[in-house]
């Protein structure tokens, strides 16, 4: 006499939600380590090239034959690229977010394009010229910008198309003002001829130091922003139902955006394609979710940057090509063939 068996019940699969979270922070590790990755590369490369080995003794060791080269310079020079990657990748998933345009860039719509004709007004003008003094110029002309491409845009009845279209009017009359005061002041164009195309070669330790604080502070922001306008997504209605405010939520993310973006420009001069291609990218891997996307905007647009400077390095060797145009010129066609393939996410 046979037996039949009973079938085994199918075994339950974990929640999705657990599964997503998972990867998230596997990914995060991943990102972490490419990160470290990347900033050892900046330590180790250049005109000369050390090893790690002598990186780690010219890190601690002030009789080190590395230690000028490695402390002094490559170090903060990494530094600031770590802190402009992290303020221009997170200011760009804020502003897609705000505006709902997954093309949104600072750089595109006119901010650092503020902070950049402020920045020169100051030096040609009043003669400021460090970091701590016109840094404060950077914050008003980005904050004005903000301010003025969200008006001109239509305020809250604002779609991608006008903001995209208003930040490019703006962003081309300040470029304009900048170019004119650059060429009629060839003493300001001396000054200013590495800044204007974005720059991490001109790096002290003031300078880290100068713009670490309001990175800090536009981090902090954007991680207290991410819930909120995750709601605002959903329109003004829903967001209100979800406990959000959306006037406070489009005022601290303007805030947010004016401190990221202005300390990174006033540091390192107008750098473009960061702020659009790593978080447009990272959606593709996170979804819209902000507190997913903007931890891996704060670790890979740093990548990006640092990648970029060390990648100029390389190639321009024994000079060097800015990094503003490495960014510029690798990101463009980058860009354009996602745009062109219809890979653009939300869009």
């Amino acid at each position: 006499m046979s037996v039949t068996k009973s079938p085994r019940p199918p075994t339950a699969a974990p929640p999705a939600g657990e599964g997503r979270r998972r990867l998230g922070v596997g990914g995060l590790l991943a990102a972490l380590l490419l990160l470290l990755a990347v900033v050892a590369a900046g330590l180790a490369i250049g005109a000369r090239q050390y090893s790690l080995g002598e990186v780690w003794h010219g890190l601690l060791d002030p009789h080190a034959p590395a230690y000028t080269v490695v402390r002094e310079t490559r170090l903060p020079r990494t530094l600031l690229g770590l802190l402009a990657g992290i303020g221009l990748g997170l200011a760009g998933g804020v502003m897609q977010a705000l505006t709902r345009n997954p093309l949104a860039d600072p750089g595109l719509l006119g901010i650092n394009a503020g902070a950049s004709a402020a920045i020169v007004t100051a030096i040609t003008f009043l003669g400021i010229t460090s970091v701590a003094g016109y840094v404060w110029f950077a914050f008003a002309g980005a904050g004005v910008v903000s301010a003025l491409v969200w008006a001109v845009g239509g305020g809250r009845s604002a779609t991608p198309g006008r903001l995209a279209l208003a930040g490019a009017a703006v962003n081309a009359a300040l470029f304009a003002y900048v170019s004119a005061v650059e060429l009629l002041d060839t003493a300001s164009l001396d000054r200013m001829r590495f800044w204007t195309v974005g720059s991490l070669a001109g790096a002290r330790p003031s300078t880290v130091t100068g713009v670490a604080p309001f990175i800090a502070v536009g981090v902090l922001l954007t991680a207290v922003l991410a819930r909120p306008l995750n709601a605002l997504a959903l329109g003004d209605d829903a967001a209100r139902a979800l406990g959000a405010r959306p006037g406070g939520t489009r005022v601290g993310a303007i805030v947010a955006v004016t401190l990221l973006c202005g300390a990174a420009t006033a540091a390192c001069g107008p750098i473009v394609f960061v702020g659009l291609m790593v978080p447009h990218l990272v959606r593709a891997l996170t979804g819209p979710d902000l507190r997913r996307l903007l931890p891996y905007c704060a670790v890979l647009a740093p990548v990006t940057l640092i990648g970029a400077d060390v990648l100029g390095r390389v190639v321009g060797r024994p000079a060097e090509i800015q990094v503003g145009i490495v960014t510029m010129v690798a990101g463009g066609p980058v860009f354009l063939a996602v745009v062109r393939r219809g890979r653009a996410v939300g869009a």
